[in-house]
C-alpha cells in the first residue's frame, strides 16, 4: 500500500511543501491528497506551535544565564557553548519535523549560530500556526454547530445558526488556506537558514562536475581497453587463424586435403565477421540511430540467451540522443552481467517516463543468486555514464536474489 505521508515521497519533498506542481490535483482521487496533505501539515503546524513556545522559553533561559557572566568572558563563552549545544538539538528537532510532516527535508546546520537564527526567526511563524489551527478548530465548531448544537442547547433560531454555521465554514476553508500557506514559508525559512549558501551550491556542484568527468573518462578508458581486449583476443585470433588455413591450403599439393582447409578458412571468416559485428555492436548499436532506443533495446532481448521481458512506456516527446544511448547502455551492459554472472533464469526490463519534462526511469531485475557489488568495475562505470546527465543508479542485491538496478535520467 503507498504511503501518503507527504515527507516520505523520495526526491519531490525538495521541493518544498507548497512547490508541488497543482496538476495532478485534480479529481476525487487528487483531493484526496490533499486532505492527507492538509493533515500532516496541520500536525507539523501544531507541533511547531509547542517547539515555537519551548524556543521562546530557550531564549528567554539562555538570556537569563548570560545575564550574570556578560563581563566574565570565560564564563561567557562556557554560557554560549551550552546555549548553542541546546539551540543545535532544537534545530535538529525542527528538521525532522519538516521532513516528516512537512515534505521539507534540509541538511544539517552548518552551525550553531546559524540554527539558532533560524529559531529565532521561526518561532514568530511557529506561533502563526498555532493561531491558523486554532482559527480552523474555531470555524469547524462554529460550522457544525447547527449539526450537534441541539445536543446541548435548544436551538430557537435556526435561521441564525446556519448564518453562524456557513461563517463558520468560510473561516474554516480560509484557515485551510492558511495551514498551507505557513507550510510553504515553514520550507522556505527553513532552507533560507539552514541550506547552503550559494556560494556552497556552486562549490559543490564544481565538485560534482570534477567528480563526474574523472568518472567518465575512466569509463572511456574502460570501454576501450575493453574494445582492445575483444579485438585482440576475438577477432585478430580469428584472423590469424584464417591466414593460416588459407598459407596451408596454399601450400597443399593434395586437392581434396586444400579443399577441406579452404573449408575451414570460410568458416573461421565467418566466425570472425560475426565477432567483428559483435564488437561494433557493443561499441555503438546503428539500429539506436536509426530506429531510436526502444528497437534497439527489442535487439537486446532478441540476442539475449535468456527469457527477457520489456516494458516500454515511454510518453511524451523524444528522448535525446544522449539520454536514449545512456539508457541503452545502463540495460545492456547491466543485462550481459546478468547473463554472465548472476544465474538467474529471466530478466524483466521496464522503462517508464511520464510527460515531456519527466525523467526516464529504467529498471533491470533478475531472479539470480544476488550479492552484485556496485563499487565494481562495470557497474562503477555505469554510474559514471548515469552521473554525467546528473541522474542517479542505484544497485539493491541482496545474497540470495533478486537483484534490481534503477536509473533515473533528466530529460528536460
Amino acid at each position: 500500500m503507498r504511503d501518503e505521508r507527504p515527507g516520505d515521497r523520495g526526491e519531490a519533498g525538495d521541493q518544498g511543501a507548497g512547490d508541488r506542481g497543482e496538476a495532478g490535483d485534480q479529481g476525487p482521487g487528487g483531493m484526496k491528497d490533499i486532505a492527507v496533505r492538509g493533515a500532516w501539515y496541520a500536525v507539523g503546524l501544531a507541533l511547531g506551535a509547542a517547539t515555537a513556545v519551548a524556543e521562546l522559553l530557550f531564549f528567554v533561559l539562555a538570556g537569563l544565564a548570560l545575564l550574570p557572566v556578560l563581563a566574565w568572558p570565560r564564563g561567557r563563552r562556557a554560557a554560549l557553548r551550552r546555549a548553542g549545544a541546546a539551540g543545535g538539538r532544537l534545530t535538529a528537532m525542527e528538521r525532522r519535523r519538516l521532513a516528516r510532516f512537512l515534505a521539507v527535508p534540509v541538511p544539517p546546520a552548518h552551525g550553531n549560530g546559524q540554527g539558532t537564527r533560524y529559531l529565532a526567526a521561526r518561532c514568530p511563524l511557529g506561533l502563526l500556526g498555532g493561531v491558523v489551527l486554532g482559527c480552523a478548530a474555531i470555524g469547524l465548531a462554529y460550522g457544525s454547530f447547527v449539526f450537534w448544537g441541539w445536543l446541548v442547547t435548544d436551538i430557537k433560531y435556526l435561521g441564525l445558526v446556519a448564518v453562524t454555521s456557513l461563517a463558520g465554514f468560510l473561516l474554516l476553508f480560509l484557515a485551510a488556506q492558511g495551514i498551507f500557506g505557513v507550510a510553504l514559508l515553514e520550507g522556505q525559512l527553513a532552507r533560507h537558514f539552514l541550506g547552503p549558501s550559494p556560494q556552497d551550491r556552486l562549490e559543490r556542484r564544481i565538485a560534482q562536475l570534477a567528480t563526474t568527468r574523472a568518472g567518465v573518462l575512466s569509463a572511456v578508458d574502460d570501454e576501450r581497453r575493453r574494445i582492445e581486449r575483444d579485438l585482440h583476443d576475438g577477432v585478430q585470433q580469428r584472423l590469424v587463424a584464417l591466414g593460416m588455413l588459407l598459407g596451408r591450403a596454399r601450400r597443399s599439393r593434395d586437392p581434396e586435403r586444400a579443399g577441406e582447409l579452404l573449408r575451414q578458412a570460410h568458416e573461421e571468416s565467418r566466425r570472425a565477421v560475426a565477432e567483428l559485428r559483435d564488437v561494433a555492436w557493443r561499441i555503438h548499436p546503428a539500429v539506436l540511430d536509426e530506429a531510436g532506443l526502444r528497437a534497439a533495446l527489442e535487439t537486446v532481448a532478441e540476442r539475449t540467451p535468456l527469457p527477457l521481458t520489456l516494458e516500454y512506456a515511454v510518453n511524451g516527446a523524444g528522448l535525446a540522443r544522449t539520454v536514449e544511448t545512456v539508457a541503452y547502455y545502463v540495460v545492456s551492459e547491466t543485462v550481459t552481467n546478468v547473463v554472465k554472472h548472476s544465474g538467474a533464469t529471466r530478466i524483466g526490463v521496464s522503462l517508464s517516463r511520464d510527460g515531456a519534462a519527466g525523467p526516464l526511469r529504467l529498471r533491470v531485475e533478475d531472479d539470480g543468486r544476488g550479492g552484485a557489488d556496485p563499487s565494481g568495475g562495470g557497474l562503477t562505470g555505469l554510474a559514471s555514464r548515469v552521473a554525467a546527465l546528473d541522474g542517479r543508479l542505484a544497485v539493491h542485491s541482496p545474497p540470495g536474489g533478486p537483484t534490481v538496478v534503477t536509473a533515473e535520467l533528466p530529460c528536460a
